[in-house]
């Protein structure tokens, strides 16, 4: 039985992880942390585990296998290192870090420590993006030219333990990134996971349209993002995000190619619909995606633990997530230059 250990109590730990090692018949939630007792207090007391005083009493513990790092983002990386220095398997929230020098780090540390490291892209395991993947290598739509995908709804407040404006994804410096960080990582990841290619060239424009913060002031990261990307094969595309989609939550993607577009997401009653060029319509039944207010198994810590039992490798690895991560960085550089940025 593996034991693992969280820090951060906050909605991702209390949504998804502690319910999914509760859940997971191969691992116990051993131990928990939090700044703000009563959330530690709350995740122990209803999914078990002991209450630590520090982070670093946490990352000491001796009888702990695995390490969740669910803190606010500024603190990936510190957290993520000092846990596979000391032997644990780390699986890191995204972004996993707040540039491309500690994800390297980290990188490097899971490889000298020989541990397991993933990070919590949880849209790869989307069964609908599952087939989207299959379905694009299998020729289907042709060559493919171009893409849109889309993730967007209220705001971080929303989902956030915190709530309002209070909450540490409008503090640039604990959460680095805005919007682009939170849930442009998702898409930017899941993109590169339907085509199987990497990203060379991005242009962007950010901004802070709405949020603000009680004083009425605008929040000072973004809340709004339009990004153009060119992958290495020259398939250009847009990758958008939000947090004002205030009619509801869009996250759907739309890849075209020469033989047809396949639109993932779009239409509520079909979650793969293939438009091909002949005019024939293909319904993919495919199951729904997780939302805010819909939470479902992510499958995220069934297949930690899995690559940890049977000592295969992580799917979703470090360096999966330093080449989500970089695109963001990639795309907030174009945005503050105004020039388009290289890989």
């Amino acid at each position: 039985m593996l034991k693992a250990g969280i820090l951060g109590c906050g909605s991702i730990c209390q949504k998804r992880h502690a319910k999914e090692i509760f859940a997971n018949e191969n691992c116990e939630l051993y131990g928990v942390y939090d700044p703000v007792t009563e959330r530690a207090e709350l995740v122990a007391k209803t999914y078990g585990g002991k209450i630590y005083d520090s982070a670093e009493s946490l990352l000491d513990e001796k009888e702990l296998d695995i390490i969740v790092v669910a803190t606010p983002n500024k603190y990936h990386a510190q957290y993520s290192i000092k846990a596979m220095e000391n032997g644990k398997h780390v699986l890191c929230e995204k972004p996993m870090a707040g540039n491309l020098k500690d994800a390297k780090a980290m990188i490097e540390a899971a490889e000298k420590s020989g541990v397991k490291f993933m990070i919590g892209q949880n849209q790869r395991l989307v069964p609908a993006h599952i087939q989207a993947m299959e379905i694009v290598k299998s020729g289907k739509l042709g060559k493919i030219l171009t893409f849109a995908t889309t993730f967007g709804h209220r705001g971080a407040e929303g989902w956030s333990i915190e709530g309002k404006s209070s909450t540490w994804f409008f503090n640039k410096e604990e959460a680095i990134f805005g919007a682009m960080g939170d849930i442009g990582v998702h898409k930017a990841d899941l993109v590169r996971y339907i085509l199987g290619e990497e990203f060379v060239e991005a242009a962007s424009i950010i901004a802070t349209r709405d949020k603000k913060y009680e004083s009425g002031e605008y929040i000072d990261v973004d809340d709004n993002a339009v990004c153009i990307l060119k992958t290495e094969s020259g398939v250009v595309g847009t990758l958008a995000v939000s947090w004002t989609y205030y009619g509801g939550e869009d996250n759907s993607t739309v890849i075209r190619g020469t033989k047809g577009a396949m639109k993932v997401f779009v239409d509520s009653k079909n979650p793969i619909l293939i438009e091909y060029a002949d005019n024939t319509v293909e319904k993919i039944e495919a199951g729904e995606i997780q939302t805010n207010e819909k939470q479902t198994d992510s499958g995220v810590i069934a297949l930690f633990v899995e690559n940890i039992l049977k000592d295969t490798p992580v799917k979703i690895s470090g360096y999966e997530g330093y080449k989500a991560l970089e695109v963001i960085v990639k795309c907030v550089e174009s945005a503050v230059t105004g020039k388009t940025m290289k890989f």
